[in-house]
Order: structure tokens, then C-alpha cells, then sequence
């Protein structure tokens, strides 16, 4: 079963959204599934060099009190489902595109999910920079990438046209949020869902193919 997730490295729903699959599919361990990351800029518009965090949210939600309170909003979600978000780390808001051109690279490496783990790791607990090249290098490295390769095509513009468009399609197909999640190319989710409602979706997939099966 395949289920490709449109996100965004800086998008602490998409992080959530992760645990909450990851907690349905622990549920069902016979199923054998297929995961792929795919990108979506929340602020396709951020300078390469980022902007500084608590400037950028204070504009973004119209004042630093009404930021602060969403972001605490969100970190109680995220204890939910076991994550210890810092926000308070954050000190730049980054572009993501080339955050997006690692994941889209670590595909071709078999090691997608553990990068896209290690830059939410790397941004929402550690505090650093996606916009840091090194930071990417290192997210990739963790998990397995050969760090010497990432760094050069980096230094390029290797994927950058691939990744817009990606992002561009995503956006032609009516997401305007993420996460979003496309589970076996038949029925979509937008948002963090619980995982009840994944397994739900899954069950009914599943049920569809019997029935199909039977009437051939």
C-alpha cells in the first residue's frame, strides 16, 4: 500500500501527522507500505537567507502574544503523541526549498523517512537552521548519505526546477495545507489526523479490494 505525505519541514502538524501514522501502521505491522515524502513550501516567498523567527511568527499571526499562544497550542498537541517541541530554540524561520531537494535526494538513497525524522528532529528540538546547508548535510549523513555528495549537489541547482513543480502540482491539485496524505492513490487526508481515522481509511481500501476480488 502506498501513502505519499505532502509536507513541510517547518510545519509542526506535518511532525504530528508522522506520529500519528506511524501509530496506526504500528497497529497493523502485516501491512506492507509504501511511504513517500513530497514537498510543499508553506512560505514559498521566505528569503534563501530566512528571516528572523520571533519577527517573522509576530507578523505572520498578527502579534507575538497570538504566536505564543498558538505555539503553545501546538506543543500540547505535540505531547500528545510524544514530542517535546522547542519552539523557543527557533531562532530563524528558513527556506525549506532546499530542505526539500535532500528529502526528495534521500529517496534514491532508501532512507526518506529518517531524513524527513532528522530535519523535524534537527528544527523543532534542536533549534537549527534548514536553511543551513551544513544542517541538511547532517540530517542526511545520520541517515546514511554519503555527506561529501549531498554537500556538492547542494552547491548547485541540481532538482530545484523538480521540487518547484512538485510543489506547484500539489498546489494545482487544491492543497493549501499540509499535512496532507494520499493513501493508496484513492483517498486523501489533509491535517494530523488520528490515527483511528488512518486505520479507518486503510480498512475500507482493504475492504474495496475484496469486493472487487470477488466479483471478477
Amino acid at each position: 500500500m502506498k501513502i505519499d505525505i505532502i509536507s513541510d519541514t517547518v510545519c509542526p502538524w506535518c511532525l504530528i501527522g508522522k506520529r500519528k501514522l506511524e501509530a496506526a501502521l504500528a497497529e497493523r505491522p502485516d501491512l506492507d507500505v509504501d511511504i513517500a515524502w513530497h514537498p510543499f513550501q508553506l512560505h514559498p516567498d521566505m528569503p534563501l537567507e530566512g528571516a528572523d523567527r520571533k519577527e517573522f511568527t509576530a507578523k505572520k499571526f498578527g502579534s507575538a502574544e497570538r504566536a505564543k499562544e498558538l505555539y503553545e497550542h501546538m506543543a500540547k498537541a505535540g505531547q500528545a503523541v510524544g514530542l517535546d517541541f522547542q519552539f523557543s530554540k527557533i531562532a530563524r524561520s528558513p527556506n525549506t526549498l532546499n530542505s526539500h531537494r535532500v528529502i526528495k535526494w534521500a529517496a534514491s538513497a532508501g532512507c526518506q523517512d529518517q531524513v524527513v525524522e532528522n530535519l523535524f528532529q534537527a528544527f523543532f528540538m534542536d533549534g537549527k537552521d534548514l536553511g543551513d546547508s551544513e544542517v541538511l548535510v547532517q540530517a542526511a549523513a545520520d541517515a546514511g548519505m554519503n555527506a561529501e555528495i549531498v554537500r556538492d549537489l547542494l552547491a548547485t541547482d541540481r532538482d530545484l526546477d523538480v521540487v518547484a513543480a512538485e510543489d506547484a502540482r500539489a498546489r494545482e491539485m487544491g492543497i493549501s495545507g499540509v499535512p496532507f496524505f494520499i493513501i493508496d492513490e484513492k483517498y486523501a487526508l489533509s491535517g494530523a489526523q488520528d490515527s483511528s481515522v488512518i486505520l479507518q481509511v486503510i480498512e475500507r481500501i482493504e475492504q474495496e479490494a475484496k469486493s472487487e476480488g470477488q466479483e471478477q
